[in-house]
């Protein structure tokens, strides 16, 4: 065993390497503030909404690729904005990128990917003519006298 790897010096390096590929301190710090993680990969590839696919063969498997959400998504990312051919990558259903599949169908009918909007203002409401079963309850008003 080295005197570099007694010291743990590896570890600093390593330290190094990933502050460095992450943009710098201010770079990391951004990260840190926004995914909780710092980690060093390779970008594999990236989707029209601006998210970007990472791969590291030296974390151990089930942790190797990550997304990192675009900034349009600011704080406010979640999986479901992950498209589907993204999706089979990232859970290890298929060792290729979406644009290295020759099998992956296209066809007319699909339709584009949109993210789960529930729990927002953009989420589904049913229109209903039926009177609710459940009303407010209306406070009397005072009369004045």
């Amino acid at each position: 065993m080295s005197l570099a790897k007694y010291l743990a010096l590896d570890k600093i390096a390593n330290f190094f390497t990933i502050i460095k590929q992450n943009g710098g301190i201010r770079g990391s710090l951004y990260k840190m503030y926004r995914q909780d993680d710092l980690k060093d990969g390779v970008l594999v590839g990236q989707d029209e909404f601006g998210n970007k696919y990472y791969q590291n063969p030296r974390f151990f498997y089930g942790r190797n690729r990550w997304v990192e959400y675009s900034d349009n998504f600011n704080m406010d990312y979640d999986g479901s904005q992950v498209p589907a051919e993204w999706f089979g990558w990232l859970h290890y259903k298929t060792d290729l990128l979406p644009h290295e599949d020759p099998s992956r169908p296209k066809y007319k009918w699909m339709v584009p990917f949109t993210e789960n909007m529930s729990g927002t203002t953009g989420q589904y409401t049913p229109y209903s003519t039926t009177r609710p079963k459940v009303e407010p309850w209306v406070p009397p008003r005072k009369s004045s006298v």
